[in-house]
C-alpha cells in the first residue's frame, strides 16, 4: 500500500491518531504539517481535540497565504513555514511534547542517538533550539536556524521536540524513534547508565553483508499464506503493545525445512501488509523484495536449531535499557519470568553480523532468548504465540526490574525454588 497516495488531510489525521494513542501527545499539544507539490501547507488546527482529529479538521495554508478550512491553523504554523522556507528538501514536520523528550528538554540536554544503529540512522545527530515564546516569529527563527544547519531532529528548550522528513511517514519514524531513544536512556540511568556505540560499530552494522540471490519464481502455497498472515498479525500486535516501533524490528517464521518468511527491510513496521512479507526459499529471496538485515542471522538460527520455528528481534524500551546499560537482566524474580525466559545471556555487539555463529550456537530450546548489546532482544519459540508471549514477559519483567530500583534491593528467588520450578514446569 502506497500511503503517499492518501490525501494530505488523511495522512495527517492518521499520524496524529498514532501519536495520540501511543501517549506521545496530549489533547491540546502538538501539531503536524505537510507541504504538497504546489507549495501549499496542510496543517493541524489550533484548539481542536487531538484525540478526535478527523481529515475535515485539517487546514490548508495556500502558497499565497490564504487559508482554506473550517478552523484556524495551529498557532505554531509560523515555525513550520520557517522550516520549509530554509529546508526545501523537507515535506513534513511533526511537533509534540512526548514525555521522555520533554524530560531532556527541561534539563536542557539532547539524547545520544548512538545507543543502537537504528536510532543513529533515523534520527542522526540532534539539534537544540533556545527557548522562545510559543507561536512567535522568534520561535520560528530559533528552530529553523537549527534545521538550516542540517539537523532533522531538534530538542526545543523547555518546550518539546520537532522533527522533519521527506514525507510524513519518514518524519513519524524519526519522531517515534527519537522518543524511544530518550525513553531507553532514561530507563538505563536507573540501572547505572548507558554505553554508546562508536561510529565504526555503527558503520559495521550498516555495511553488513546481507544480500541473498533473487529467486527466479515464487510459489505461494496455502500454508505459506497462513504464515504471512500470522507474521502480519503479530507485527501489528507488537506495535500496538509498544514492543516494536515503526523504524525497526524483525519477525520471521519457519515454513518448510529451513525455508522461512521474514519481514522486509526499511518499510514502516506499523504499515506492513501481507504482500510485503518476504519468502526465503533455498537461500534465495522472493523476487523483487528485500528482507530484513537480520535475514542471515535468522537463517543461521533455523539451520542450527531445527526445534525453533519463530524468531522475533526487536527493541522494546524497557528491555533495551538493559541492552544499552549491559546490566544483568535478573529473571529469577517471579515464577512466570524464569519459566518463560530462563537465564538471559548477553551477546557482544558485532557477534551477530556477517555470518558470525555466536548467536545461533547460544540460542536453543534451553536458552530461548538473548540480549544483543546495543542492538536488540532476540526471542525464539516453537510457535509464534509462545515467542510473542516470551517477548511480552521480557518487557514486563524489565519494567518491574527498573521500577523496583527506587523501592529497595531486589530479592531473587533462591536456587531451591528454581529447582522446584524446573522440576514442575521445564522438564
Amino acid at each position: 500500500m502506497n500511503l503517499e497516495l492518501l490525501h494530505p488531510r488523511n495522512r495527517i489525521a492518521m499520524i496524529m491518531d498514532l501519536i495520540y494513542k501511543n501517549g506521545m501527545t496530549t489533547t491540546s499539544g502538538g501539531n503536524i504539517s505537510i507541504k504538497d507539490e504546489d507549495g501549499n501547507v496542510w496543517v493541524t488546527p489550533g484548539a481542536i481535540d487531538k484525540g478526535n482529529l478527523t481529515p475535515k479538521d485539517i487546514v490548508c495554508v495556500k502558497k499565497d497565504g490564504s487559508i482554506e478550512g473550517i478552523h484556524k491553523p495551529s498557532s505554531e504554523f509560523p515555525f513550520h513555514k520557517a522550516i520549509y522556507d530554509l529546508r526545501p528538501d523537507l515535506n513534513a514536520v511533526i511537533h509534540a511534547h512526548p514525555p521522555a523528550l520533554v524530560s531532556f528538554s527541561i534539563v536542557r540536554q539532547i539524547p545520544d542517538t548512538n545507543i543502537i544503529p537504528q536510532t543513529k540512522k533515523f534520527c542522526g545527530p540532534v539539534g537544540y533550539a533556545p527557548y522562545k515564546l510559543p507561536g512567535s516569529e522568534e520561535l520560528g527563527k530559533s528552530i529553523s536556524a537549527i534545521f538550516d544547519k542540517g539537523y532533522n531532529s531538534v530538542i526545543m528548550e523547555n518546550h518539546g521536540t520537532v522533527v522533519g522528513g521527506s514525507n510524513l511517514f519518514r518524519a513519524f519514524q524519526r519522531f517515534e524513534t527519537l522518543e524511544f531513544c530518550a525513553r531507553s536512556i532514561i530507563n538505563s540511568q536507573k540501572l547505572g547508565g548507558f554505553k554508546s556505540l562508536g561510529e565504526e560499530q555503527i558503520a559495521a552494522f550498516e555495511n553488513q553483508e546481507v544480500e541473498l540471490p533473487e529467486a527466479e519464481e515464487t510459489v505461494y502455497t496455502t500454508d505459506e499464506k497462513e504464515i504471512r498472515n500470522e507474521i502480519y498479525s503479530y507485527v501489528k500486535r507488537a506495535c500496538q503493545q509498544n514492543l516494536m516501533i515503526s523504524s525497526h524490528g524483525t519477525v520471521s517464521m519457519r515454513w518448510r525445512g529451513n525455508d522461512f518468511l521474514i519481514t522486509p527491510t526499511s518499510l514502516n513496521r506499523r504499515f506492513i501488509g501481507h504482500t510485503d512479507i518476504v519468502q526465503i526459499k533455498n537461500g534465495t529471496r522472493e523476487k523483487g523484495k528485500y528482507p530484513s538485515k537480520a535475514v542471515k542471522l535468522h537463517q543461521d538460527i533455523y539451520e542450527h536449531n531445527p526445534e525453533i520455528n519463530c524468531i522475533i528481534n526487536t527493541q522494546p524500551a524497557n528491555v533495551m535499557a538493559f541492552g544499552i546499560s549491559h546490566q544483568l537482566f535478573q529473571t529469577r524474580t517471579i515464577p512466570e519470568s524464569y519459566i518463560l525466559l530462563k537465564d538471559i545471556p548477553f551477546i557482544d555487539f558485532g557477534d551477530h553480523l556477517n555470518g558470525n555463529l555466536t548467536v545461533p550456537k547460544v540460542i536453543s530450546v534451553e536458552t530461548p532468548i538473548a540480549i544483543i548489546k546495543n542492538d536488540s532482544v532476540l526471542v525464539t519459540g516453537k510457535t509464534m504465540l509462545e515467542t510473542f508471549d516470551r517477548l511480552e514477559v521480557a518487557e514486563f519483567s524489565a519494567q518491574s526490574l527498573i521500577e523496583s530500583t527506587v523501592l529497595g534491593d531486589l530479592v531473587a528467588i533462591g536456587q531451591p525454588e528454581i529447582d522446584d520450578l524446573v522440576e514442575k514446569f521445564l522438564k
